[in-house]
């Protein structure tokens, strides 16, 4: 019943356009060594989809002290940007970014291609493909020294959502991390949720608040859509959900359904030959629930149900965080998931 009354609210939502953006409380400094960077992205099949270099930025961000020897090259899901992983609201509770450098680690959050102030191409040819060589370059300027002249030893790829799916593509194929983290993410999704959130909560971008935006296949989400397709309501702050509001972006449709079918319901992460964190909230009905038959009631559950998608080599990890939705880092108690994924990265990889 509740996934009923939530699919409820999302069609109200949706189709009254109702609980606009507000503009949340300013954003409280938080200690950490944050820098940007622009990265060039070179790799033919990016190359093809613009006239002029492309590029990818990101924000880096280490602790105080020793720098360390390895990152977390972060990925965001579709419709965001790297603000999923620095939100300017309350950083001390909801930025990843910040968090992870009070406690020691370094992380690289980069705004994909079609996102952000990185390069936005034709939507097109935007495919799982294209992202997944942009992001293999980039774990190599990370390793080389391109990102603020550290030569980092251990990458450790982190996605969310659709950002889970261009992370399972590059590790599979590229096979160039040390690591992967998959979040917002199973591999049968519901598809009633999604498909009504598809059809009734998203607008091309251009028509929307959305910053910069791109051709007329480029979409985002409709004012009011965000709080029901990605929050627990019971578990989030209303300003986490403005302030998610007023940082929304676009994505690619016709890329996002590339991911889909190849990043995320096709067995790729078979290919992947690094240790995986895989972590969903408890309440994601993208992907949880009856209608995605997939039972998120438990880590052990939900990893009897993952596991046959992935090779020995994984050793795969579940992590369940109660009572969240889609988007679980931007919860009331995302710290949990935080603190799951740290304790990961001592055990499973020495970070």
């Amino acid at each position: 019943m509740r996934l009923v009354r939530k699919l409820a609210v999302l069609v109200l939502a949706c189709v009254a356009g109702v609980g606009g953006a507000v503009a949340p409380p300013a954003a409280v400094a938080s200690a950490a060594n944050c820098s940007q960077a622009d990265l060039p992205v070179s790799s033919a099949s990016v190359v093809r989809l613009l006239t002029s270099p492309a590029t990818m930025h990101g924000q880096l961000c280490l602790p105080e002290g020793t720098v360390p020897s390895a990152v977390q090259l972060l990925v965001h899901g579709g419709t965001y940007n790297s603000a999923y992983w620095d939100l300017p609201y309350e950083p001390d509770q909801y930025s990843y970014q910040r968090d992870m450098a009070k406690h020691g680690f370094a992380t690289f959050a980069v705004d994909v291609l079609g996102a952000g102030l990185s390069s936005h191409p034709l939507s097109l040819p935007l495919t799982v493909w294209a992202e997944a060589e942009a992001l293999h370059e980039v774990v190599g300027q990370l390793r080389s020294g391109a990102v603020g002249g550290i030569h980092f030893d251990k990458v450790v790829i982190v996605g969310h959502s659709v950002g889970s799916g261009l992370v399972a593509s590059e590790a599979s194929t590229y096979k160039d991390v040390d690591g992967v983290v998959l979040t917002g993410v199973t591999h049968i999704p519901s598809v009633p949720a999604l498909g009504l959130g598809a059809a009734l909560g998203l607008v091309p971008a251009f028509l929307s608040s959305v910053q910069n935006p791109g051709d007329p296949l480029y979409f985002t989400t409709k004012p009011g859509a965000r709080g029901p397709l990605f929050y627990n309501a019971e578990d989030a702050d209303p300003n986490v959900i403005a302030a998610d509001e007023a940082t929304k972006d676009q994505v690619s449709v016709p890329g996002m359904g590339t991911v889909a079918v190849f990043g995320i319901v096709a067995p790729v992460t078979l290919g992947i030959n690094v240790p995986v964190l895989q972590a969903v909230g408890q309440d994601d009905i993208l992907f949880c629930g009856l209608l995605a038959l997939r039972d998120c009631s438990s880590a052990a559950a939900l990893r009897a149900q993952e596991a046959p998608f992935y090779s020995a080599a994984a050793k795969l990890s579940v992590y369940v965080l109660p009572n969240a939705g889609h988007s679980l880092a931007l919860h009331r108690n995302a710290g949990d998931y935080r603190d799951a994924t740290r304790a990961w990265l001592g055990s499973t990889l020495g970070i």
